[in-house]
């Protein structure tokens, strides 16, 4: 499991310092304890503050879980920066941004952390306390109480501002300090003369209680543990006993009135219970304290020692406490011996690799293969044909030229199967500049990492996962890639039509869309190159036509009429290019025309029109298809398809949806005798942009829907 170990130490990560700052530090070692010993525990361990960065880091951390996948838990034993309820911020953040974590919620934290409040809901429960008053001035009356009392501010922790007082000057002296100091109400508490003892708990429904553990003030100094002790600045070592020296009796009825404060202030997973037992025996609660302190030389780890549980099978333990408390068990389902179906076992291969499978992203991500680059190209290539040996697929040569296209298959062929298609090279303007991989808690950035290379891991991982189970080689399954994407798969696109005519259903790798959606349906597209030349003029001179430039846009104007969008046509000019001689207007134009149309029949339709309404001139032009890209019409084989791709998620409790597009893909290369889908890859934004990006949660689903949908019919 991810385990993020969250503290307070020395940040001030804050928007502004406001209020009291907290002055309760976790040491540097006991952080290293606690990492090592979930470590060892065979658990993935960060460790940070828990400051306003913390969403983000647990973001990148831990991001959003799948079905059958365990989410990440933080380890808190943070106190908070500033302000009041400090311990409840931590718990608070988590609570809203889904995130499990160990000891108590904000609830218990607050409930606890006010002393009065605590003694309150104590007396409600029939448990003993000390009889109290609140002051809310230095000058309040106390009534009915008897010296000596102790005084204590209402709302903070570690024994601050504790002082045992003997008459009314030490009180109003006592409660002066703590107004002056801490700014809030202080707790006049009858003082119990006799034995400290505490009680450590740990589990749930109910906790387990430890054996008592008394304190041993010795002669010297006040018979309190105060803050001056608890940081080796008093001058004497307080000794701890453990089990107290109680009769057995005693003991346990320490115990017990231990586990109902826990469960009358609704604690969680761990706690400590603070007690007083007078001359007479009789036990008084002082406090409970949510978030015991796990230095090496506690009381609350000294009982666990009692039970057995060094530091690292406290820790562990105390991790299973709060697991089974989420999730209903400590451990994951799949138990040693038993024997899980195939399916659940592809699952779990991805889901417990989704560090490795970023990592595989990161690496692809660095080999630069933009349409334009044949070196990195080249590259890319021996890459993907290292990953097709790994995954025993064997090459078929009878389709492909080995330059721009490449065909694997496994054992069992592919023909009658099913394809995979991809591209390796990524489409990109030649200024747009190269961007790093990076993260953020939802998204993963990289250079053509949604068009490219996520669905690339993609495939990578559930073809792994397949082969993990032993059944990758009886899958009917082909593998091709192609690199001339940027050259809308002009020497590819044979091939693909080829194989994509001897496979029952043809995937195609392209990103899905924002929204969780695969693509039934593509428009066509159809690039034009439009040159225009005329004679060369000087600016400003009267001519009876248009200069060749204005006759250029006003004709692309006219091309731009024909757009219907109640037809599914669109013509667009997206580049124009002009030459020209020093002093002169230009005289020769080219331009780019874009056309995206429904089918053959309306682009020839639109073209024509075009063509004929091109008006007479004294320009010569000419109107180039440079190239085509056919439609992925919406067939009812596609829709059958898509629809068992979409029970496949639903089964894993994945959404996952199916629309049309109006940008063009090889799909549409695809024979209507074969089922085509598109946009199977994960959900990506801003294609072709330098913020590209895949979301972080959609490459785990869409690696799970591809892996289980491949092998519905063998996994058991």
């Amino acid at each position: 499991m991810k385990i993020a170990i969250v503290y307070n130490r020395q940040s001030k990560s804050v928007i502004n310092l406001f209020g009291r700052p907290n002055k309760e530090i976790i040491g540097l070692k006991t952080i290293k304890r606690l990492t090592d010993s979930l470590r060892q525990g065979g658990h993935q361990v960060v460790a940070f503050e828990g400051d306003k960065d913390l969403v983000e880091r647990l973001g990148e951390f831990m991001p959003r879980v799948v079905k059958g996948e365990r989410p990440g838990m933080v380890f808190n034993v943070s106190y908070g920066i500033q302000g009041e309820a400090r311990y409840t911020h931590v718990p608070s953040i988590l609570e809203m941004v889904g995130v499990p974590y160990v000891a108590s919620g904000p609830l218990a934290h607050s409930l606890c952390l006010d002393k009065v409040v605590t003694k309150m809901i104590l007396r409600q429960h029939g448990l003993p306390t000390p009889d109290f008053a609140v002051l809310n001035s230095p000058n309040d009356p106390v009534e009915d109480l008897k010296y000596p009392l102790i005084v204590k501010p209402k709302n903070e922790a570690v024994s601050f501002g504790l002082k045992v007082v003997n008459n009314a000057e030490e009180l109003r002296e006592g409660a002066g300090v703590i107004f002056d100091k801490f700014h809030q109400p202080v707790l006049v508490e009858q003082f119990i003369e006799g034995r400290e003892v505490n009680v450590g708990l740990l589990g749930n429904n109910p906790p387990e209680a430890f054996p008592p553990t008394e304190l041993m003030f010795g002669t010297e100094g006040p018979q309190i543990y105060t803050y001056e002790d608890k940081t080796n600045k008093s001058g004497r070592t307080i000794r701890y006993e453990c089990p107290a020296p109680l009769d057995k009796a005693k003991s346990e009825e320490a115990k017990e009135l231990g586990i109902k404060a826990f469960q009358a202030l609704g604690c969680y997973d761990c706690a400590r219970v603070d007690m007083r037992m007078d001359k007479d025996g009789n036990l008084y609660i002082l406090e409970i304290n949510s978030l015991p302190s796990l230095g090496e030389h506690g009381s609350y780890l000294i009982g666990a020692q009692a039970v057995g549980l060094d530091f690292t099978k406290f820790v562990n333990r105390l991790v299973e406490e709060s697991s089974a408390r989420y999730f209903g068990t400590p451990e994951p389902p799949d138990l040693v011996g038993t024997k899980r179906p195939s399916s659940d076992k592809v699952t779990g291969y991805i889901t417990q690799r989704r560090d490795e499978m970023e990592r595989q992203l990161s690496r692809w991500a660095g080999i630069s293969s933009r349409s334009s680059d044949p070196i990195g190209i080249q590259e890319a290539v021996s890459q993907l044909e290292k990953t097709m040996t790994t995954l025993k697929l064997k090459r078929n040569d009878s389709i492909g030229d080995e330059r721009s296209v490449w065909l694997w298959e496994t054992a069992a062929g592919y023909e009658g199967g099913v394809l995979l298609v991809g591209h390796l090279d990524t489409p990109a303007d030649r200024h747009t500049p190269r961007q790093r991989f990076r993260r953020d808690p939802e998204w993963l950035y990289g250079d053509g990492i949604g068009t490219s290379r996520a669905p690339l891991v993609m495939l990578d991982f559930a073809l792994r996962s397949l082969r993990s189970s032993r059944v990758l080689n009886r899958i009917p399954l082909g593998v091709m890639y192609y690199t001339d994407e940027g050259s809308d798969a002009r020497y590819s696109r044979e091939a693909i039509r080829e194989a994509a005519g001897n496979a029952k259903h043809v995937l195609v790798l392209r990103p899905g869309n924002a929204g969780e959606f695969t693509v039934t349906k593509r428009r066509g597209q159809r690039v034009y190159r439009f040159l225009v030349e005329g004679k060369s003029r000087r600016p400003g001179k009267i001519a009876k036509s248009p200069d060749p430039f204005r006759w250029t846009t006003l004709q692309l104007e006219e091309f731009a009429q024909l757009t219907k969008h109640k037809a599914r046509v669109s013509v667009s000019t997206t580049n124009i290019e002009s030459e020209k001689l020093p002093m002169l207007l230009p005289h020769r134009i080219v331009a780019t025309i874009l056309m995206t149309y429904p089918d053959a029949k309306v682009a020839d339709a639109v073209e024509a029109r075009m063509r004929s309404g091109i008006k007479k001139s004294e320009m010569s032009w000419q109107l180039e298809l440079v190239s085509d890209r056919p439609p992925m019409a919406e067939r009812k084989r596609n829709l059958s398809l898509a629809r068992q791709l979409e029970k496949v998620a639903t089964d894993l409790e994945i959404p996952l949806h199916y629309q049309s597009s109006v940008w063009p893909s090889v799909a549409g290369l695809v024979p209507s005798s074969s089922a085509a889908l598109c946009g199977v890859g994960p959900v990506a934004r801003d294609i072709g942009t330098p913020n590209e990006a895949v979301e972080r949660i959609s490459l785990v689903q869409r690696t799970l829907i591809l892996a289980q949908f491949l092998g519905k019919d063998i996994l058991k």
